[in-house]
């Protein structure tokens, strides 16, 4: 479309607004949004958010859940979405659902189940999809069938990312008999998206305790896995299969149109430069595009690692290719970094890592002062402390990414602080 045809549209938009009717208000701002015209498009939201339009109720809420032309301010936003929710709105209970993620009473919530099951009812394609990763942990043969058919109705409604999840499960016969052809036409269909194929993994269900088959408990996310200590100091652990197939394919697919050279911390500025002590890319997951299962994930990460999802950092993917690799560093920040980021969330606490794929060579996560070697496997967790008890760096906590020799290597990394860092 060209400038004069898009200038032309934003007219008529505004010729419309200026009469004053909801949905009018709610076009215009649509539009400027798309426009990054931020601070007018959040008046006209608001503004058609108070005449009772429950679309621009759930947009006025993500912008201020998000600090998008507006202060941070969650319990204003809930209540938006508590209006639209109640003005019939489906998907305003699926943004009540993300936001009570990570919250002290989750585990008590079962609106939280109910909201997201309206969202799928209604064919919401990122509850579709969340629902159907919760359900692809399960062993249950009804269970893995749910999670095909759900995967296949996101896939349906559009959501590329659940298309590659379903082309991979067909691909492996993973709740079904292997449908390879089946799979080859979902990937062509992609292909023209740009959209690749995601690496080859052979993973078991999580060997964790199933909730009850056929129901969707949310809060199942909550049990804590069992940690294998690997070394008392610096305090290294290891959980194996914490992440289902799905959920590493997830945070691939979601993660391969975001990825970038990565950078490291200058310690003089604080900020982030690259250097070739790390030489992989890395995707940093805003907020703004986090979904329910992109968060559950993360919780699951926190509750292993023992921490509070709102002390973790961005969600960052990291992709090492032949030859990349991360030399010996330590994860706590120097005094310049910590100060220009959220300072009052105190420094790196702990670290949890998760393998994604398979490597053909190479690649290992290496303590050299606790004589500790990690090999890669889908799923494996690493979880390890960068500070002592009382809060000083604990140099010990040196560890490296060695060099990956063959294939390619996918890392999901937190970084967790010693106190709140996330809004919610």
């Amino acid at each position: 479309m060209t400038q004069i045809a898009e200038d032309s549209i934003l007219t008529r938009l505004r010729q419309d607004a200026d009469r004053g009717t909801p949905q009018a208000l709610y076009a215009l701002a649509s539009a400027l949004v798309t426009r990054q015209q931020m601070a007018e498009a959040f008046d006209l939201h608001h503004r058609a958010a108070q005449a009772g339009h429950a679309n621009a109720q759930i947009e006025t809420a993500r912008m201020l859940m998000f600090g998008i032309a507006a202060n941070v301010d969650v319990p204003r936003a809930g209540e938006w979405l508590l209006r639209a929710e109640a003005a019939g709105s489906p998907i305003a209970g699926y943004f009540l659902a993300l936001m009570a993620v990570g919250h002290p009473s989750f585990a008590r919530e079962a609106r939280t189940n109910e909201r997201v099951l309206a969202a799928v009812n209604a064919n919401y394609p990122p509850a579709l999809r969340a629902a159907a990763i919760h359900f692809g942990r399960k062993p249950d043969e009804h269970d893995q069938t749910l999670c095909l058919q759900l995967l296949e109705r996101a896939t349906h409604a559009g959501d590329v990312v659940a298309a590659q999840l379903l082309a991979e499960r067909l691909m492996h016969g993973e709740g079904c008999i292997p449908q390879p052809e089946a799979a080859e036409e979902l990937w062509a269909q992609l292909a023209p998206l740009g959209i690749e194929r995601l690496p080859d993994i052979s993973l078991p269900l999580p060997a964790s305790t199933p909730g009850p088959s056929n129901t969707l408990a949310l809060e199942e996310v909550l049990q804590r896995p069992a940690v294998k200590l690997l070394s008392a100091g610096p305090r290294i652990g290891q959980v194996d299969g914490l992440l289902s197939a799905d959920e590493c394919r997830l945070l691939m697919a979601s993660a391969r149109p975001r990825l970038q050279r990565s950078r490291t911390i200058d310690p003089e500025t604080g900020l982030p430069v690259a250097q070739e002590i790390r030489t992989s890319s890395d995707a940093s997951i805003d907020p703004i595009v986090e979904d329910l299962a992109l968060r559950l994930v993360q919780l699951r990460m926190c509750v292993a690692a023992g921490v509070s999802l709102t002390q973790a950092e961005n969600l960052t993917v990291l992709r090492y290719e032949p030859g990349q690799e991360y030399r010996p560093h330590r994860d706590y920040r120097p005094p310049g970094a910590i100060e220009q980021d959220r300072p009052e969330a105190g420094n790196r606490l702990r670290t949890i890592c998760v393998y994604l794929n398979e490597v053909e060579a190479g690649g290992e996560t290496e303590f050299p002062i606790a004589s500790a070697v990690i090999s890669p496997e889908p799923g494996r967790a690493i979880i390890f402390d960068n500070l002592f008890p009382d809060g000083r760096p604990d140099p010990d906590s040196l560890h490296a990414g060695r060099p990956v020799q063959q294939g390619i290597k996918w890392l999901a990394t937190l970084w967790l602080r010693e106190r709140r860092y996330r809004h919610y």
